[in-house]
Formats: C-alpha cells, sequence, structure tokens
C-alpha cells in the first residue's frame, strides 16, 4: 500500500527554499527509478509556486492554504502532515536539515511511529522500495548505512548535498487542494516573533575559517574583521567547537555545514577527512598553513606554508588599506 516518495516544501519569506528544489532533484531521481510518482506538500496560497514546484519535478502538489499556516505552529502543521500521509501513503517522506525541517519530521515520525534518520547525505531506493539512507556517524568518523523496516521511510537531508532540479516549464502536473479543519486551540500562543540572528554558511559565497592552528579563543576575532572585509561569514573546524570557542553552527565538515562558497579560506587548518568532505566543492580553496605536507594542500588552489599569525593581520592590514582608497 505504501509507494511514491513525498517532499516537504520550506518557505522562507514568502518563497522557495533551496534545499526544497534539492530534495526535488533527488526525489525525482529515485521515483524515476523505481517507477514511482513524486509529490510535494505546501502550506500557502500561491499558485505560481505549486507551479515551480511542478517544474522542478513534482507530479503532484498537495496544498494545504488554511489562513492558520502562515504562522508556524508545529503542533498543527504536524497533524495537517499526518491526516494527509496517511491518506496517500508515501513509502518516502523527505525533509531538509533545517530548523524548520528537524522541528517538523522528529514530531511526525514520532506521531507516525516510524523511524527518522537525520542529516542525511546520500540517498538511494533499492528495486523493492528501499530508501538507502547515508550519514555521518561517530562524529563523522564513519559513514553509516541505514534501512527503515517501518513506512513511511523519513529522513532530514543536508542543505548543499545534492544538486538543484532544473526547472523544465514544459512539465505538468496536479494541484490538489487539502482541506483541513484547524484546531480552535493548539495550548499555545504566540505573543511576539523576533528574528533570530543565524549563520548562514551554506548559502555563504566567502567563507574565512579557522582550525587549531589558532591559539586563543580572543585570536578569532581576526577571522571576523577578515570575513568582515571581505562580505563573508565565519567557519571553523571541529576542533574549535568542541574547545567552545566558537559555536556549532560555525563548523564545516561532515557533523556541520556542507559549503560549497565561490571562496574558502582556511587557516591552521591541516585538513581531516571530515572536514574536507564538507568544503572540498568550494570553487577556489586558499589554505594558510605550517605544515608543507598537510592534506588540505592537496585540495588547494593556493597554499601558503607558513603560520597564520604572520599571514593574517597583514591581509587584514592590506584590506583595511584597499578598502579606503
Amino acid at each position: 500500500m505504501w509507494k511514491d516518495i513525498m517532499v516537504f516544501t520550506e518557505l522562507r519569506d514568502g518563497r522557495i527554499h533551496e534545499i526544497t528544489y534539492e530534495l526535488l532533484n533527488k526525489g525525482r531521481e529515485m521515483a524515476d527509478k523505481i517507477g514511482w510518482n513524486l509529490s510535494a506538500i505546501y502550506f500557502g496560497e500561491e499558485q505560481t509556486l505549486c507551479e515551480e514546484l511542478i517544474y522542478h519535478g513534482a507530479d503532484q502538489v498537495y496544498r494545504i492554504s488554511d489562513v492558520n499556516f502562515r504562522k508556524f505552529i508545529p503542533q498543527v502543521q504536524t497533524n495537517c502532515l499526518k491526516g494527509v500521509i496517511l491518506r496517500e501513503k508515501p513509502s518516502v517522506v523527505l525533509f531538509g536539515a533545517t530548523r524548520i525541517g528537524r522541528t517538523l519530521a522528529s514530531r511526525l515520525a514520532a506521531s507516525l511511529r516510524t523511524g527518522l534518520t537525520a542529516d542525511c547525505i546520500g540517498l538511494d531506493i533499492d528495486n523493492e522500495g528501499n530508501l538507502i539512507q547515508t550519514r555521518p556517524a561517530f562524529t563523522g568518523n564513519i559513514l553509516a548505512t541505514i534501512l527503515t523496516k517501518t513506512r513511511p521511510q523519513m529522513c532530514t537531508v543536508r542543505y548543499r548535498v545534492f544538486e538543484r532540479a532544473r526547472r523544465d516549464t514544459s512539465r505538468v502536473g496536479e494541484v490538489i487542494d487539502v482541506d483541513y479543519l484547524s484546531p480552535s486551540s493548539v495550548g499555545m500562543e504566540i505573543l511576539e516573533r523576533k528574528p533570530l540572528e543565524e549563520v548562514n554558511l551554506p548559502d555563504a559565497r566567502i567563507i574565512v575559517s579557522g582550525g587549531r592552528g589558532f591559539r586563543r579563543k580572543e585570536d578569532l576575532k581576526m577571522l571576523k574583521e577578515l570575513a568582515e572585509l571581505l562580505g563573508g561569514e565565519v567557519g571553523a573546524s571541529r576542533p574549535l567547537i568542541d574547545e567552545g570557542w566558537i559555536g556549532r553552527e560555525h563548523q564545516v565538515g561532515f557533523s556541520g555545514n556542507t559549503v560549497k562558497p565561490d571562496l574558502y579560506m582556511a587557516f591552521g587548518i591541516s585538513g581531516s577527512p571530515q572536514h574536507l568532505a564538507g568544503m572540498r566543492d568550494s570553487k577556489i580553496i586558499v589554505a594558510v598553513n605550517k605544515d608543507p605536507t598537510a592534506p588540505i594542500s592537496r585540495f588547494a588552489d593556493y597554499y601558503i606554508v607558513a603560520d597564520l599569525y604572520e599571514i593574517l593581520p597583514r591581509l587584514i592590514s592590506k584590506l583595511r588599506e584597499l578598502k579606503k582608497t
């Protein structure tokens, strides 16, 4: 009874988040492989966004346009998602590994009494419809392959690990409006919403990262200053996160963020396999390290054998001068 693949559509400021297009691309690939349909579930009213989901690979779009969904209330959306899934019985349900995706997927999996694999970096499907899920395990030291015995098979997928679906305006599909009677009370009231200042490494075009080569937490101020001068974001390798010198949201690597910026600058990072897996697809990699044989040297477009404490202050000083001219 369980078949087909469903993708949760995440919205940011009224626009479809890029992770949705990545999930549609991978979902389309798997659906074609096994002869299933690919659907998207969308909380909103805009017909044009439904069409975009179809242009990017969806065969059906389940649209829930209840006005109560204009605000993100996990309890209500989880209940609605559960109803649609139990009725349509998709064998695979995909969410982005974002704050919203993780919040809904975990609640939904518990409600459906099914398994959930978090932070996947690889997906495939076999001829029997089993979703083959790959994710880092043991702090990124190994890759685990996971199968879910229960249905639906649910997972969250990291941003930037799959290619974006191509837009094909010749595709046609069906928009199905879902009737949902939202509860009069959900046991909570939203009094105020404040924007959360968050680090957006996956979307950053320039990332300046630091690693074990830094001697003191206070010295990370140089990274922040360089990032501000370049209009980029600050990243870090895992040792700095483990030391508590910088927040986990800055981590690049298997157990952090996968990034593909135009420019990635690494200061004092030797280049463990876990870190390299998260940034080696960057367009240009510049690395500074005292060790001429550090693993990152094999991936860097420009490799400077030097102490970061010699290079970083001089680079900041030169950029300041250029900013003044």
